[in-house]
């Protein structure tokens, strides 16, 4: 079997990892990759908005599947496209990939099939957005209704930082913005809960509690990721209940009334207040460091899951994981989530501990001449596995000590809730 992911981030990097260890593929690409998927995939150097030469690529190299990492490409109808061909594609089609790519889609679905959520309120633009928050309660959270690679969330304090989140996303600091959101702050603790469907069955993929300040404690400023823990603290079998039965299943039915088929992973972002869950936002594909941390606590094939999946016979699949916890701690370049350098060389990796329990997975980086350089943002994630949260530490930060890499940075207090 000859498979082709699409993306060069730590999630397409872990994806191409399993993948490998699976059985009966043949060929392995990733379009466009990253240094780490050029070491045991074949990279691509193709523009994942030029659907075009995607779709002549697959055709052409005869590949089986396509896997659909980003949120971009989904929202903007790659499924749809590759489908249109006779391609076999994971991933949800664009009218499912709403629930993401509009904030303001899914609100309106959670008030019509009362599924938990902030209250919330929508602007068209900044004249009575302002005049609304004016009589709000803060702090406040203010979202751009577009996809914003994980920074489009802003929790404002009072009534001056309200407002410059408001200018950053009608002035188009995440695309052009025809709406703005504004919802209530919910106190409790956040966790990401995951599943995988082909339309018809409905199968648990782990939880994870992200961390996405840039800072200690959960402080600065928002990023797509900085590290997380699986599974969450929280999980228990009550709230697993609640969870499915008040927000995952009828979300799904609230799209099947549309004529709406779901096909892919689908990951909840969560408000846990009182043992209770609330909605905070829907992505239509493993998160990014959470797929990073789930995926090596999987036995079971991926490609078989995959595959089980496109042919709507997921209740055939056998999803069985290794009995072990797992934390991700991600390395950035200095000045993210603003500006940071490119084409800085990353050395010393030769001399990390790495094995079936220790790995790292690239995200910004490229290979050149034998050597690493960090591209990107969110360059390396560091991953251990053990059925101890203080081991699981230990091991993480003492791989991101040996490298030592002075232009770079990461938070040293990830999964700091964990208890063993």
């Amino acid at each position: 079997m000859k498979i082709a992911v699409i993306g060069s981030g730590g999630r397409e990097h872990s994806i191409c990892v399993s993948l490998k260890n699976s059985k009966d593929i043949s060929e392995l690409y990733c379009i466009p990759g990253n240094g780490g998927t050029s070491l045991l995939a074949k990279n691509i150097e193709i523009d994942i908005g030029d659907f075009e030469k995607i779709k002549n690529f697959i055709i052409e190299n005869k590949i089986d599947l396509v896997v659909i990492g980003p949120e971009k490409p989904l929202v903007d109808g790659l499924t749809d496209y590759l489908e249109g061909f006779g391609i076999k594609v994971f991933g949800p089609n664009k009218k499912a990939s709403q629930l993401e790519g509009s904030k303001i889609f899914t609100k309106k679905l959670c008030q019509k099939e009362n599924i938990p959520t902030a209250k919330f309120g929508i602007f068209k633009n900044k004249e009575d957005s302002i005049s609304y928050l004016k009589s709000s309660e803060f702090p406040i959270v203010i979202k751009a209704d577009n996809i914003a690679a994980g920074k489009g969330v802003y929790i404002s304090n009072n009534i001056t930082e309200a407002v410059n989140a408001i200018n950053e996303i009608f002035d188009g600091k995440f695309g052009v913005a025809n709406n703005v959101l504004i919802e209530e702050f919910l106190e409790g603790e956040e966790m990401s809960f995951f599943i995988i469907t082909d339309g018809i069955t409905i199968k648990e993929f782990g939880t994870a509690q992200d961390h996405k300040r840039v800072s200690e404690g959960d402080k600065g400023k928002n990023t797509g990721g900085m590290g997380c823990y699986s599974p969450s603290r929280l999980i228990s079998d009550d709230l697993k209940s609640k969870i499915l039965n008040q927000i995952i299943h009828p979300t799904l039915k609230a799209l099947k009334k549309q004529s709406i088929t779901y096909n892919g992973f689908l990951y909840a972002g969560l408000m846990i207040k009182d043992g209770n869950p609330y909605l905070i936002e829907y992505n239509v594909r493993m998160g990014d460091p959470e797929c990073q941390t789930i995926l090596p606590k999987l036995k079971s094939s991926l490609a078989e899951i995959f595959f089980s999946t496109v042919n709507q016979k997921l209740n055939e699949a056998n999803i069985e994981w290794k009995d072990k916890k797992s934390l991700c701690v991600v390395l950035c370049s200095n000045g993210y989530p603003d500006d940071y350098k490119k084409n800085i060389e990353i050395e010393n990796l030769e001399q990390l501990k790495l094995d079936n329990n220790n790995l790292v997975f690239h995200a910004g980086t490229k290979i050149e001449n034998y050597k690493t350089y960090a591209i990107g943002g969110r360059v390396l994630n560091f991953i251990s596995l053990d059925d101890n949260f203080n081991i699981i530490k230990k091991n993480v930060y003492s791989n991101l000590e040996k490298l030592n890499w002075k232009n770079g940075f990461y938070r040293k207090d990830i999964g700091y809730k964990t208890q063993d």
